[in-house]
């Protein structure tokens, strides 16, 4: 079996210019197909990793996709910017890793977790992600952006209406108008007003939620050492369950919180391989690893740092902010993992802007997922969608 061409696109969603999902389809001589997808497609810079997967595909036409370890070094260190690269690297790689992937479990007409050791678990506890967003009926994209405590009490409740015991938010994202923050406002020593501001919307969310229930502060890195610290302080007296991505990440500073915290680390998505997340665990600066399917280096990449993890008793939680079709990915490994910890349902997975995109969109029951059985990751984008790319190169 052959690669003969990968096609490689950028789909179009509501919001085209910064979360529209940048896909690869990867085409055998014995007609056996793949698609996998690149987790750098929201914020800002999806076009290079659309470009990424383009250039990667060229080395890869006339390999055996089984042969996935061989083809992930052959990436990593054909390309120059491979070793010790960023995220637009290891987009790219990831991209193509969890289509070959997708063909090997498909070759051997097995669900992928399979091959990647067989289910430690049959349901994967799940929690309601970035519940700042809104959290809104399936399909739908009017969704209650928080601000006062009420509308976190209340983004709390509809969660946990439908069975979820663990939620994440981040209480620290608007001012009290409702006006986003930006780095001159979350960095520094925060003002005895700004903590006020986090500790209502924090004393908020965990009286909706009850004490039996989970919830991760998220600060998607915004905050500098010396906020991060007074946010934590504020954590430890709400029994937040873990501290996610309290700044930019450097063992350095994240020592420094650590030193002064006594909640749980979680970070990851801003770490791009098993080389970078090493002297994190060696010193035990994180307690819960999010390394992202999709911006990681694939299946093949968070296998290895999740297989790392464990020998430092380090929980994993993959970093799912993507399509549908990444939900899948994910899931196929996590359930094989015994350190995995709990699995992220992401509000965009709900909203209008994942529909006709995949297949598939899986949701979560009462809080929990099953892992879907069908050959390969079980999921593919849909030809429609691919047929209304905003960008779509075939390699061959």
């Amino acid at each position: 079996m052959k690669i003969t061409k990968v096609e490689v696109f950028r789909l179009p969603t509501a919001n085209s210019k910064q979360n529209s999902p940048i896909g690869c389809r990867i085409h055998t001589d014995v007609g056996i197909c793949g698609d996998g997808e690149a987790g750098m497609a929201y914020g800002v810079g999806g076009s290079g990793a659309f470009g990424m997967v383009c250039d990667l595909a060229e080395l890869i036409i006339g390999m055996d996709p089984l042969r996935t370890e061989f083809i992930w070094e052959t990436m990593y260190k054909r390309t120059f910017w491979g070793q010790n690269g960023g995220p637009v690297v290891f987009s790219g790689i990831a991209a193509i890793d969890v289509a070959l992937w997708d063909i090997k479990g498909k070759y051997f007409n097995v669900p992928c977790y399979q091959l990647l050791g067989g289910k430690v678990r049959d349901k994967l506890r799940t929690y309601a992600s970035q519940l700042q967003f809104g959290w809104g009926q399936v399909g739908v994209s009017e969704h209650l952006w928080a601000v006062t405590p009420a509308d976190y009490a209340h983004n709390v409740k509809l969660a946990l209406d439908e069975g979820f015991d663990a939620i994440k938010i981040d209480f620290f994202d608007r001012d009290e108008e409702g006006k986003p923050l930006n780095f001159l406002d979350t960095t520094g020593l925060l003002t005895p007003k700004q903590l006020k501001m986090v500790e209502s919307r924090m004393k908020a969310a965990r009286e909706a939620a009850g004490d039996d229930v989970d919830i991760i502060m998220e600060n998607h890195s915004y905050p500098d050492a010396l906020g991060a610290v007074q946010l934590a302080k504020l954590a430890e007296k709400y029994n937040i369950m873990a501290f996610e991505e309290p700044n930019t990440p450097t063992t350095q500073t994240v020592e420094y919180i650590a030193k002064y915290s006594s909640v749980p680390i979680a970070n990851g998505e801003r770490l791009y391989s098993r080389w970078q997340y090493a002297e994190y665990f060696k010193k035990n600066l994180l307690q819960l690893a999010q390394p992202d399917i999709g911006n990681c280096g694939g299946i093949t990449e968070v296998k290895k740092i999740s297989d790392m993890a464990h020998a430092y008793d380090v929980g994993i939680q993959v970093h799912c902010a993507g399509s549908p079709l990444t939900t899948n990915a994910a899931l196929h490994l996590e359930c094989t993992l015994p350190n995995f910890l709990i699995h992220e349902h992401h509000t965009c997975n709900r909203m209008d802007t994942s529909v006709g995109l995949t297949k598939y969109n899986l949701q979560p029951e009462n809080g929990y997922f099953t892992v879907p059985d069908l050959p390969g990751i079980g999921n593919e984008f849909l030809q429609e969608a691919i047929d209304r790319a905003t960008l779509y190169k075939v390699i061959e």
